[in-house]
């Protein structure tokens, strides 16, 4: 089977709990204005943080309260939550339903794949290792361990929705989201599934968030002025500022949508995954360009895309000095110079950078913008970087409707030098 010629996989399913709005509706609202959900957090105050702002979702305990019984969140941190309200809204949302607990039937077709960049690190740090240092084993409970394995989020949903397909939570840094729709792709493509549940998690800590501001990569210089934090393309950006929430796609071959008369979001048409091997200018910390443009080009290959046919792209674009070096990737992957450069948009210039849930997140909303025809506005850049200035137009500072827009690639980069593209179009039968 050549490129371009796989089985043919959807999207039907959308869910999302961000900082600037949980639901699908709230979270594309948000997108539209340009609104920020980036705040002052106490936590991070409290431990002399020096940068004091984060993205972190509101109103989630009174949406589980909703959704979930008293003795299911008792085991349930932060991650799971954040996944599980997703992993629902999307499984709705595609129009299926959630199964009854005291159902015996599991859908064997239908499987997940959930990752997490940190896990259940704020159950660790605030459970875990001081009743362990306390002598206090006793009192931790019986839903530790579910709580902090990383696999927790995924298996977790596998009981709230009956999965009988493959379950498992992966985790590349904060190419972690983006990777697991590539993953979930290959399965369906392969015969192995019918539908699959992608894409990412992470919960707000500020142990999560610790590691970060002592490495000095996030923004310490705005704390004053939390909406204009998160600086993605800008001279002045000063770092990224960190961000939680989740973001989950359902994703199933055409013939199963058809055949269940699903609503159509759009199409995953192909996906790239790579890493730079630590080489030519990669490193733990820092992406090998080589390696970036040939995850683009792969994934436009593995679409059977041309680099023309690209109309807006949604970058990985952190706000630190790894902004300019992916625009140039960007370039040369797609042969387009200065003033060539379709839309390129951040996200996390609105909701900060929310490691393993980023690529879930970013997916949900490139879905939206291929669906919607339009390229949500990338804030807080009115100082283009003076290396990315020759591309300046391609920067959309206000919203922009594109109702003519068939094609957007979604990229994202994290820490190992690992990288993961996925290729979103417009849905034509």
């Amino acid at each position: 089977m050549r490129a371009g010629e796989h089985k043919r996989v959807v999207i039907t399913g959308l869910g999302v709990i961000a900082p600037n709005g949980n639901g699908v509706a709230n979270f594309e609202a948000a997108l539209r204005k340009g609104q920020s959900g980036i705040k002052s957090q106490e936590s991070m105050i409290e431990a002399k943080f020096g940068c004091t702002v984060a993205g972190t979702p509101e109103g989630v305990d009174e949406l589980c309260d909703a959704t979930f019984g008293a003795d299911e969140l008792m085991a349930m941190n932060m991650n799971h939550r954040y996944a599980s309200l997703a992993a629902i809204e999307a499984w709705k949302d595609a129009g299926l339903v959630r199964p009854a607990h005291d159902s015996e039937e599991v859908d064997w077709q239908t499987g997940a794949i959930l990752g997490t960049g940190i896990g259940g690190m704020d159950t660790i740090a605030g459970k875990v290792v001081p009743l362990t240092n306390a002598g206090k084993i006793r009192r931790m409970g019986s839903t530790a361990v579910e709580q902090v394995m990383a696999s927790g989020i995924s298996a977790r949903i596998s009981g709230q929705l009956a999965l009988g397909n493959q379950v498992t939570t992966n985790s590349s840094a904060c190419s972690t989201g983006t990777e697991a729709l590539s993953m979930g792709l290959e399965r369906i493509r392969a015969g192995l599934a019918d539908r699959m549940l992608c894409g990412g998690a992470e919960a707000a800590s500020h142990y999560i968030w610790a590691g970060f501001d002592s490495m000095r990569v996030m923004n310490r210089g705005s704390n004053e002025a939390p909406e204009k934090a998160s600086r993605p393309l800008s001279a002045s950006a000063g770092g990224f500022i960190p961000g939680s929430g989740s973001g989950v796609v359902l994703i199933e071959s055409l013939e199963s949508a058809l055949e269940r008369g699903a609503h159509i979001h759009a199409e995953l048409a192909g996906s790239g995954v790579n890493c730079g091997g630590h080489r030519m200018g990669g490193s733990m910390t820092s992406p090998n360009p080589t390696s970036v443009q040939r995850c683009i080009t792969d994934a436009l290959a593995d679409a059977g895309v041309r680099p023309e046919e690209v109309d807006a792209i949604n970058g990985h674009l952190t706000a630190t000095g790894a902004d300019p070096k992916e625009i140039g990737s960007w370039s040369r992957a797609l042969g387009r110079g200065p003033g060539e450069l379709p839309p390129i948009t951040a996200t996390k210039s609105m909701i900060g950078h929310a490691l393993g849930a980023a690529g879930g997140l970013e997916a949900v909303a490139s879905i939206l913008m291929v669906e919607k025809g339009f390229v949500h506005p990338s804030i807080n850049c009115e100082d283009v970087h003076p290396e990315i200035e020759p591309h300046a137009s391609s920067i959309p500072h206000e919203l922009r409707e594109m109702p003519d827009m068939k094609v957007l690639v979604k990229a994202g980069f994290g820490f190992g030098d690992v990288n993961a593209c996925l290729v979103f179009k417009r849905y034509e039968s």
